[in-house]
């Protein structure tokens, strides 16, 4: 049993971010339709290569990024534009317990699938609207992209190489502000379901990108509070530790990540450089910060006398923090991770060697469970909608193109 089981969210999100919080929901044991636009489906669709090969090694047209983020979900595919669209959608939402939406603020009310409307017909209903700036505000009704957020609040400034090595502005690797509101998505549904357990009512929720990555500047956007300026890109160094960040060895990079003075004085220990210790300069993290321009160089020229490996072995054996820098292919591979699971099978109708990242989250009495792999286009129309319509009431709407995917 899931957590969340008897929990069913009506999915009408696309791309990543609602995405991200239906999968979480999903995984929990939430029952998710995600409800796609007939022969198109969600954007993310069509995001390829790469690709899904099937069972023969054929390349599928199941794409990498839709992929990492709709398993376990039930795809049902309705044309909400037209009026039969949005009765079926209704009937859904009628039973639903959450509603995800990200389109344009605005945008579903001319469909009568906007909060007012669906909340008259389910007063219990609990109404996620994730936009790129929110409901309100001057820049309320303009779309939002990850990559323009990233620039906007701040985290473009302090992320990539100082301007004189080098430098310029860089974004994540990573959609990382889209992930972001998807976590605080699923943490706000869940805390408006135990809400409803007290009040017996739903409630709107109103989720923006841009509110999300200033609130995840974290000590950042607290620093430049605390003294008025502005922090700036540092590359891979911390701003308030020393050494914490990426030094070159004889063949390539790695990480030391010294988090108070002790791991410092045992890190000196570990690479053979006590000498260091006796000046009174780095002996305190706070004196490490002032001089950091004296200590890395330092550090710097040590470091090209061995291989990353090498280092390492060495600093890991007094348990100071140290890593290597991973490919992906490497990271996957990592016996620690293995050992997680976070590689998992899931039996694809077109392939039933499947692989995706599976969740991180671990719940002892009720653990995710993977279900399904993520949908074909359609590929629970007939399964979800049977529930409000007879089978030739569904053929006779596919036949008009309201509905897609396999009748009967």
């Amino acid at each position: 049993m899931g957590a969340l089981q008897g929990i069913r969210v009506l999915d009408l999100s696309r791309v990543l971010a609602g995405p991200w919080c239906g999968q979480i929901l999903a995984d929990l044991g939430a029952e998710v339709i995600k409800i796609e636009r007939p022969r198109v489906g969600d954007d993310t669709r069509m995001w390829g290569p790469p690709w899904m090969p099937d069972q023969d090694g054929k390349m599928t047209r199941e794409s990498g990024y839709f992929q990492c983020t709709n398993r376990n979900k039930y795809s049902v595919a309705v044309d909400i534009t037209t009026p039969e669209g949005q009765a079926l959608i209704y009937e859904i939402a009628k039973t639903a317990d959450v509603v995800i939406e990200n389109y344009k603020t605005g945008s579903l009310a001319k469909y009568g699938l906007d909060y007012a409307s669906l909340s008259a017909l389910n007063p219990n209903i609990i109404y996620c609207s994730i936009t790129g700036f929110g409901q309100d505000g001057p820049r309320a009704e303009e779309p939002g992209y990850d990559f323009i957020i990233q620039g906007m609040s701040g985290l473009m400034s302090i992320t990539g190489e100082p301007d004189d090595v080098a430098g310029g502005a860089q974004k994540v690797g990573v959609a990382v502000v889209d992930i972001q509101t998807g976590l605080y998505s699923t943490i706000a549904i869940q805390a408006a379901l135990i809400a409803r357990s007290h009040t017996g009512r739903g409630q709107y929720i109103d989720m923006s990108l841009l509110d999300v990555q200033v609130a995840a500047l974290a000590n950042q956007g607290m620093n430049y509070l605390a003294s008025g300026k502005a922090p700036q890109r540092m590359g891979n160094q911390h701003p308030s530790i020393v050494p914490y960040q990426t030094f070159k060895a004889k063949d390539k990079e790695f990480i030391i990540a010294c988090g108070n003075d002790k791991q410092f004085k045992d890190l000196c220990v570990a690479i053979g450089y006590p000498e260091l210790l006796e000046n009174e300069k780095f002996v305190r993290n706070q004196d490490r910060v002032k001089y950091r321009n004296e200590l890395i160089p330092l550090l710097s020229e040590h470091f090209l006398q061995k291989t990353a490996k090498e280092w390492v072995d060495m600093i890991h054996a007094l348990k100071v923090p140290v890593g290597i820098i991973n490919s992906i292919e490497d990271a996957l591979a990592e016996p620690q991770i293995v050992h997680r699971n976070l590689v998992v099978n899931i039996p694809h109708r077109l392939n039933e060697n499947f692989q995706t990242i599976g969740s991180p989250i671990k719940l002892s009495d009720t653990p995710v469970e993977y279900h399904h792999a993520p949908p074909e286009l359609g590929e629970h129309t007939a399964q979800i909608l049977s529930r409000f319509k007879t089978a030739e009431e569904l053929a006779a709407l596919k036949e008009k193109g309201i509905i897609d995917g396999k009748i009967a």
